[in-house]
C-alpha cells in the first residue's frame, strides 16, 4: 500500500470516510465502541502513514511504542509502594530520550536520526504526561491496553492536538446516547468543511501561490524591504491556516469515533496580549507546557527558595519554558531566538499588567482594545517571520 500523509489528499478522506462508516453505525445505534475493530482501523491508518517507502518510520514508531508501554507499565506497578525521586525522574529521561535523539542527530552529526517518525514529539508529550500522573497519583488506574489505544489514536497520531490520557479514556468507555453523537457528528461535519477550507483554500492561497511570490521579492530586494514584510504578513496566515484546518480535520474524525479531543485553536490573531495568544494558539500544546513543564518547574523554584522574589522566580520560568519549546522545534538560531522573544514578551506583559493596576486611571475603551489587538498581531508576525527561518536565508545566503 503506498504512502499517504494524513489528510493531505481527497483520496485519504474517501478511505477515512469508508474506513469510520462501521464504528459511526456502531456508536450510532448501539452507543458503544467497536472497541477491536477500532485497534484495527488503527493499524490500519498506521500502515497507510507509514507503510511503504516510510517503512523505516514505522519501525520506529513500534519499537517507541514498545518503549513507552514498558516505562509507563513498570512506573504504575513500582509507584503502587514506593515513589523514590530518583526512580520517577530516570524514567521520564528515559521517555524523552527518542525523541532528543531525532531533534540532536541532525545538529550534532548533520543526518535525520534513524529513531525518528512523524509525530514523535506529541506520542512522546502523551508518555511524560502519564508518568507525571502517575507520580501524582492522580492516574491510579493505569492501563496499558489504554494507554496503547491513547498513543495511536490515528486521528491525531501525526501532529496532535495533544489529548489528556484521562479525559480520553473516560470518552473510550462512555455510552453515548444517540442524540449526543449525532451532535458529535454534526460538529465533526462543520470541522471537516471548515478545515477543508482553511487548510484547501486560504492555506493553498497563502502557502503555494503568495508566499513564492513574496519570498523572491524579498530575496531580490534585501532584509529592510516591502518583500520581507509581506512575506511576514503571509506566513503568519499561511502557518495558521494550514496547522488550524490539519487540526480541525483531527478534530473532526476524533468526533466521528466518539472521542471528543480538544480543540487547538481559538482565534488567534484576535488577541489583545501574548498570555491570551498562547491561550488561543496550538492550546494542546501551550496548556501542556504550562501544566507539566512551568507550573512545576515553579513549584521546584518555590519550594527550594532559589529565589527570594516570586516575580523572578516566573521570569526565571518563562524564559526556561519558552527556551525549550524553541529547541523542541529545533537546535537552530531562530528557534532559540523564537523562544526568547516570546519569554522576553510575556515578562514584559506581565510587568505592564502590575503597572495597570498601580495607575487605574490609564485609558481603557474599544480603541485601546483594538490597538492592542493589532499590536498583538503584528507583534506575533514578527515572531513568525523569526520562526519561518526566512531571515537565515536573506542574512546568510
Amino acid at each position: 500500500m503506498p504512502y499517504m500523509t494524513p489528510y493531505a489528499s481527497p483520496v485519504y478522506f474517501l478511505i477515512l470516510l469508508v474506513a469510520l462508516l462501521p464504528a459511526i453505525i456502531s456508536l450510532l445505534w448501539k452507543g458503544r465502541h467497536l472497541r477491536i475493530y477500532e485497534s484495527v482501523l488503527t493499524l490500519f491508518f498506521l500502515i497507510v502513514s507509514f507503510g511503504g517507502d516510510h517503512y523505516k518510520q514505522g519501525i520506529a514508531l513500534i519499537v517507541f511504542i514498545l518503549w513507552q508501554v514498558a516505562l509507563t507499565f513498570f512506573y504504575s506497578r513500582y509507584r503502587l509502594s514506593k515513589n523514590q525521586t530518583w526512580v520517577f525522574f530516570t524514567l521520564v529521561l528515559l521517555a524523552i530520550a527518542p525523541l532528543a535523539l531525532t531533534k540532536i542527530t541532525p545538529f550534532a552529526f548533520g543526518k535525520v536520526s534513524i529513531v525518528g517518525f512523524l509525530g514523535i514529539s506529541y506520542l512522546t508529550f502523551k508518555a511524560v504526561q502519564v508518568l507525571m500522573e502517575i507520580r501524582d497519583g492522580v492516574l491510579k488506574n493505569y492501563s496499558p491496553l489504554v494507554f496503547l489505544q491513547f498513543l495511536l489514536f490515528f486521528p491525531t497520531i501525526s501532529s496532535g492536538p495533544i489529548d489528556r490520557y484521562r479525559r480520553f479514556e473516560k470518552d473510550l468507555k462512555r455510552v453515548i446516547t444517540r442524540d449526543d453523537y449525532l451532535h458529535l457528528l454534526d460538529k465533526g461535519v462543520w470541522y471537516i468543511f471548515l478545515g477543508f477550507f482553511y487548510k484547501f483554500i486560504l492555506g493553498y492561497l497563502f502557502g503555494t501561490l503568495l508566499l513564492p511570490l513574496v519570498s523572491h521579492s524579498a530575496l531580490a530586494n534585501g532584509t529592510f524591504s516591502l518583500g520581507t514584510l509581506e512575506y511576514m504578513y503571509v506566513y503568519s496566515f499561511y502557518l495558521f491556516f494550514d496547522f488550524a484546518g490539519y487540526s480541525l480535520f483531527a478534530v473532526g474524525a476524533s468526533y466521528f469515533l466518539g472521542i471528543e479531543t480538544p480543540m487547538n485553536f481559538n482565534r488567534p490573531f484576535i488577541s489583545s496580549n501574548i498570555k491570551e495568544f498562547w491561550n488561543r494558539w496550538h492550546m494542546t500544546l501551550s496548556f501542556w507546557f504550562r501544566d507539566y513543564v512551568y507550573m512545576r518547574l515553579m513549584f521546584l523554584i518555590l519550594k527550594k527558595k532559589w529565589f527570594k522574589s516570586r516575580m523572578i522566580a516566573s521570569n526565571v520560568g518563562y524564559f526556561a519554558l519558552f527556551l525549550l519549546m524553541g529547541v523542541w522545534h529545533g537546535l537552530t538560531w531562530y528557534y532559540l531566538a523564537y523562544g526568547l522573544y516570546h519569554a522576553t514578551w510575556i515578562v514584559l506583559c506581565d510587568s505592564w499588567g502590575r503597572f495597570k493596576k498601580k495607575h487605574k486611571n490609564l485609558p481603557s475603551n474599544r480603541f485601546t482594545k483594538i490597538f492592542s489587538i493589532v499590536a498583538t498581531f503584528h507583534g506575533v508576525a514578527l515572531s513568525f517571520l523569526i520562526f519561518s527561518g526566512f531571515l537565515d536565508k536573506l542574512w546568510f545566503r
